[in-house]
């Protein structure tokens, strides 16, 4: 499996700042420590193009991040402090999840150590999400014809509202997310597919309504590629998180998820979103499970 990673994906943040910046690192440490990805499978990406960014974001939004032009309302509401090494970073991470599509394609699954960063609107950045690289993957890959139909399936505890909005008026693009009803964002887009959770749902009840939600999304959508956006922040004890998952419930969360793609012989393409748990070494161990799963369905 070719993953997308540089070390350029990691910024310094200040010091006790809510965002684990350092899970990427951590993360891509585990998988090659424990064999689950090798050496010759991560491939570095260049910063992702403006032009790119733009057939998603506003000229007027992608001028601001880039001259650091964003005011202290939009700082608070993206949650992270403007540096050139941020800008760069989110580039990096895009051009990340554009490369681990076009593995998907070529190789039926494909990931990025970062990216799903579903809180980002076109003209303005929220909630630790700078820019939305599903949208800008989606929209220039089927700008070369690469394919037509796409699922987004994002299992993160906050609903992908900045994903949803951008894409509700895209009959190409269906987005289906399950979410904590009553967590952040509090006035929530709407998806093709809404499936709010009551804070505690557990191991057994997130199963059954991932079971009778995914063949819906997939009988709708009938997609040719799928984005994965496996959050693990549903996991009991999670910092913002709210559902009561354990560690066996994300392992089963994700085999479904994946055992679905593979025997409909469709693309995937995994990505992290959030995550936050006690340490960033903990949440980049959590996000490992989606790969280790990966690496079990799909050898």
């Amino acid at each position: 499996m070719r993953v997308s990673y540089c070390d350029g994906y990691s910024v310094r943040l200040p010091q006790g700042h809510p965002f684990p910046i350092s899970k990427f690192t951590a993360l891509h440490g585990i998988l090659l420590g424990k064999g689950v990805i090798q050496q010759d499978d991560v491939r570095p990406p260049q910063q992702a193009e403006w032009e790119d960014l733009a057939r998603v974001h506003t000229w007027d939004y992608l001028d601001k991040l880039r001259m650091g032009k964003l005011d202290q309302r939009e700082l608070r509401r993206l949650g992270l402090p403007w540096s050139e090494a941020l800008v760069r970073r989110s580039r990096f991470a895009v051009q990340g999840t554009i490369n681990a599509a076009l593995f998907a394609l070529q190789d039926g699954i494909g990931a990025n150590l970062a990216g799903g960063t579903h809180h980002s609107f076109a003209d303005r950045g929220e909630g630790f999400c700078v820019l939305n690289d599903v949208a800008v993957t989606i929209r220039s890959l089927c700008a070369r014809s690469l394919f037509q139909r796409v699922l987004v399936i994002d299992l993160d505890v906050h609903q992908g509202n900045g994903t949803a909005e951008i894409f509700a008026q895209d009959p190409q693009v269906y987005t289906f997310s399950m979410h904590g009803a009553k967590n952040y964002p509090f006035h929530k887009s709407t998806s093709s597919f809404d499936l709010g959770l009551p804070d505690g749902a557990d191991d057994a009840h997130y199963v059954q309504r991932l079971t009778e939600a995914l063949p819906q999304a997939f009988d709708a959508s009938r997609p040719q590629i799928v984005f994965y956006l496996a959050g693990v922040d549903p996991r009991r004890g999670d910092r913002f998180g709210r559902l009561c998952l354990t560690r066996q419930g994300l392992h089963e969360r994700d085999r479904m998820v994946l055992e679905a793609t593979w025997k409909r012989g469709v693309p995937i393409v995994l990505l992290l979103s959030g995550g936050y748990a006690r340490t960033p070494q903990e949440t980049a161990d959590l996000h490992a499970i989606t790969h280790r799963e990966a690496r079990f369905v799909y050898g």
